[in-house]
């Protein structure tokens, strides 16, 4: 049965941006979702609910009523279902165009690598993806290499606090995401990572972007202070089931007045605050970045580097 249709005014996007540009307009409450978006070749129109730069008049079939939609995050063009549901797969699927695969993650985060297995619920069989940031584009492997999208605003937030010229040290780069961003104000950026397949994925977005001031590293991070003698302004510290091992080495990294960014997961706030004091006197600044679990939540410490009291 046909539906319902009305025209409305919309944005045309590409179908690899849809995601990043629904969910943008969603936050500024704008996205009209009482229309389904369509498809025009390679482009995506979504309805809106007023006119706006570069808004075109298009006509869209009305939703009859919202779709109850499983549980799931988002990374790119690939959904991760928090249960095992493939007929919610193919329902979510159906429901977001911009989407090609949803997967179920048969694993926690684990291993050295920081990587999970997957099983193929409904779409294309594959773990990768395109995904845009604030303008940057990332190529994510899921099963190569472990991201998250969640952080997006936390490291716009770090960008906001580095100064231009900086030289800044990303401990756990992972496929570049924190490195890329602060490369465009830092002077430098080096970015270690003892995934191989993580430092290849790197590698590939520091091209796409056309980033030339970041050294990709694969180095085992307990090793980085006995090879790196050079003092950096800034550190990045993102591997919140393990940073807290890697604290001393951070501390050797930074020089005196620069900071740390120590991200960690947390039953409480403060756990790790007897331990950052005993290396500096400086400032610390503690905040939740987002809840992890029932029982934890990931935290992340400002750390300025100065002699303990």
């Amino acid at each position: 049965m046909v539906g319902i249709r009305r025209e409305q005014w919309s944005i045309r996007v590409h179908t690899a941006d849809a995601e990043t540009v629904r969910r943008a307009l969603k936050e500024r409450d704008l996205l009209d979702r009482t229309l389904k978006p369509e498809r025009d070749g390679e482009f995506l129109l979504v309805p809106v609910t007023e006119r706006i730069e570069h808004a075109e008049r298009a006509d869209f079939e009305e939703r009859t009523q919202p779709a109850k939609l499983p549980r799931h995050e988002l990374v790119g063009g690939i959904a991760l279902l928090h249960e095992r549901d493939a007929e919610g797969a193919r329902r979510l699927l159906a429901a977001r165009p911009s989407l090609h695969t949803v997967l179920y993650p048969e694993s926690a985060v684990e291993g050295a690598y920081r990587t999970r297995a997957f099983t193929l619920l409904a779409g294309e069989d594959t773990t990768r993806t395109r995904y845009i940031e604030y303008g940057l584009r990332f190529e994510i492997d899921l099963a190569v290499a472990y991201f998250s999208p969640r952080l997006a605003n936390e490291r716009q937030r770090v960008l906001d606090l580095v100064d231009e010229g900086e030289r800044v040290f990303d401990l756990f780069a992972g496929v570049g995401p924190f490195a890329i961003t602060l490369a465009q104000k830092a002077a430098v950026v080096f970015a270690s990572d003892i995934n191989p397949g993580a430092v290849h994925l790197m590698i590939d977005n520091l091209r796409g972007n056309r980033v030339r001031n970041v050294v990709p590293m694969l180095a085992d991070a307990h090793r980085i202070g006995r090879v790196c003698s050079l003092q950096w302004d800034r550190v990045v510290m993102n591997l919140p089931l393990m940073s807290a091992q890697f604290l001393e080495t951070a501390f050797d990294l930074c020089r005196e007045g620069g900071w740390i960014h120590f991200y960690a997961l947390q039953s409480e706030m403060g756990i790790y605050l007897p331990r950052i004091e005993a290396h500096t006197g400086g400032a610390i600044h503690e905040r939740v970045v987002r809840s992890y679990s029932p029982s934890q939540h990931h935290a992340v410490y400002d750390i300025e580097v100065r002699p303990p009291h």
